[in-house]
């Protein structure tokens, strides 16, 4: 198996590279993992399903890892494929990517991130969750309330046709300050952005109305300085 690295990114920034024959359990072992990945590994994986499952599979079979997928979309991750360069881990969704899987490459540096989410009880998996991800365009002071937010990305699970995707809405944060105000005018556009489709565990109208109260959550959390 090929070892876990961390590797230089743009200047004044970074990302963490993990090796895509890489297990689960190895993702969680490395020192380096970022607490985003270890808690979505960790809290609803078993250690017997982390170690059988490598970072290729989940990378083309989303759902065997939905809540550390929805990370790694939040967080812009990419993967080197042989013979292609980098492609955004969005591409695996619509199940267009060729070649052998290298490398997933994962900003982390100067990036805060939050997560929110609902299910029957702690240990099942959640109904519905946000991840979402705020990059900040200048070096923060207090908190990125003082700075301009370069990018934001927030990704749902269970409120789509496909187990997980991006909304949109959050890419209006981009060229402002990341405020209460916004953060609550984004969570009502992701509310009606999503298309969810009720079923045992929760109706349609439920699953939109913890769209946005999860999207806010996870929001905030970025805004008080998540990382």
């Amino acid at each position: 198996m090929t070892d876990l690295l961390v590797e230089p990114n743009a200047p004044g920034a970074g990302r963490w590279a993990i090796a895509c024959d890489a297990t689960l359990q190895a993702v969680v072992d490395c020192a380096e993992c970022p607490e985003l990945f270890r808690g979505t590994l960790t809290r609803w994986l078993s250690w017997q399903a982390r170690n059988r499952t490598t970072v290729e599979r989940v990378l083309t079979t989303p759902s065997l890892a939905l809540q550390w997928f929805a990370g790694l979309l939040a967080l812009g991750a990419v993967v080197t494929v042989e013979g292609q360069g980098e492609v955004p881990a969005e591409a695996f969704l619509e199940r267009r990517v060729k070649g052998r899987l290298v490398v997933l490459h994962v900003p982390v540096d100067g990036i805060c991130w939050g997560e929110a989410h609902v299910g029957r009880t702690p240990a099942d998996e959640p109904i519905v969750s946000a991840i979402a991800a705020v990059e900040p365009a200048l070096e923060r002071s207090e908190g990125l309330e003082h700075g301009i937010v370069r990018q934001a990305r927030v990704a749902l699970t269970g409120v789509w046709s496909r187990p997980v995707a991006l909304a949109q809405a959050p890419a209006r944060l981009a060229g402002s300050p990341l405020t209460a105000d916004g953060i609550r005018e984004v969570a009502a556009a992701v509310q009606s952005e999503v298309t969810p489709k009720g079923d045992f565990l929760g109706s349609e109208e439920y699953r939109r109305a913890m769209a946005g109260v999860m999207a806010r959550r996870a929001l905030e959390a970025c805004l008080a300085g998540g990382r």
